[in-house]
């Protein structure tokens, strides 16, 4: 979806601009008033309605899961895997999506990690698994992947937490062991404040993984929506869930309603700044 800003001295006077470039039908996602000492400017930031709904379907990530659990054949616990680069917040995440309601904290959780390169990485999970009452597992070897797995049978939900090397270079030891496990799902975890271009290289930067989906981590750093709307696009993957805070196990939020939010639209309806151009 593209936001097209439009600018003048009245409020009428651009939305006229906006009905002439978009249509009758455009919605305005923001209005507001830039001060200047030589007179006022009035910004409306635009878009198409059909843009604003291929929006919608792009970010329904739970419906994306859902269709891929129902072509699913194999039994066992279903595979959620987190993937990123060093710093993304990958940890963090995943012991969201565990503990939170909006995550699979319904469910029966066990944790595996495959993070045995980083100094303190196994410690700071392990801490978490034994606060938060889940079982953890550790792996080093495709062998020992499937044993884990094995071991984690009677759980409904097992999340996997990846080291963040091999993005951009560096061993891919880890990817093997993640080919192992055949995740239902792969989360590519990138924080919101990324460059597009940036993001865009991650997703083609080891071909061995196929994210299914992408997670938008520390959304607290990033101001306004318009950015993060370009960091969307440029992914297009699915996403069903962001990391907003760094709070355990609350920043986690449907990545859907908080991103259109962020946007000035809401999931289901317009908001009150919504008008018609027409």
């Amino acid at each position: 979806m593209q936001l097209e800003t439009f600018r003048g001295s009245e409020l009428h006077q651009v939305v006229k601009q906006v009905r002439a470039k978009l249509g009758a039908e455009a919605m305005i996602v923001r209005t507001h008033v830039i001060r200047r000492p030589e007179g006022n400017v009035v910004e409306v930031v635009a878009a198409d309605p059909e843009g604003i709904e291929a929006l919608k379907a792009r970010l329904d990530g739970a419906k994306a899961a859902a269709e891929r659990a129902k072509k699913r054949k194999r039994v066992g616990p279903y595979v959620v895997a987190l993937v990123g680069p060093a710093g993304a917040g990958k940890t963090a995440a995943t012991m969201k999506v565990a503990l939170n309601p909006r995550g699979v904290a319904h469910r029966k959780v066990g944790l595996l990690t495959l993070d045995t390169y980083r100094v303190g990485a196994l410690e700071e999970i392990q801490t978490y698994a034994e606060i938060a009452d889940l079982p953890l597992e550790a792996a080093y070897t495709p062998a020992e992947a499937r044993m884990a797995l094995q071991r984690l049978r009677g759980r409904d939900v097992v999340i996997v937490d990846t080291p963040g090397r091999g993005f951009g270079g560096g061993p891919v030891r880890w990817v093997e062991i993640l080919e192992e496990l055949d995740p239902d799902e792969i989360h590519l975890v990138i924080p919101a404040g990324f460059r597009p271009e940036v993001a865009q290289a991650l997703v083609k930067s080891i071909p061995a993984v196929r994210p299914t989906h992408v997670l938008f981590s520390k959304l607290d750093e990033v101001p306004e929506g318009p950015g993060l709307l370009k960091l969307v696009e440029a992914v297009d993957l699915p996403t069903r869930w962001v990391s907003e805070s760094p709070e355990i196990p609350n920043g986690l939020a449907p990545a859907g309603a908080r991103i259109l939010s962020m946007l000035g639209l809401s999931e289901d309806e317009p908001t009150p700044d919504h008008i018609r151009a027409g």
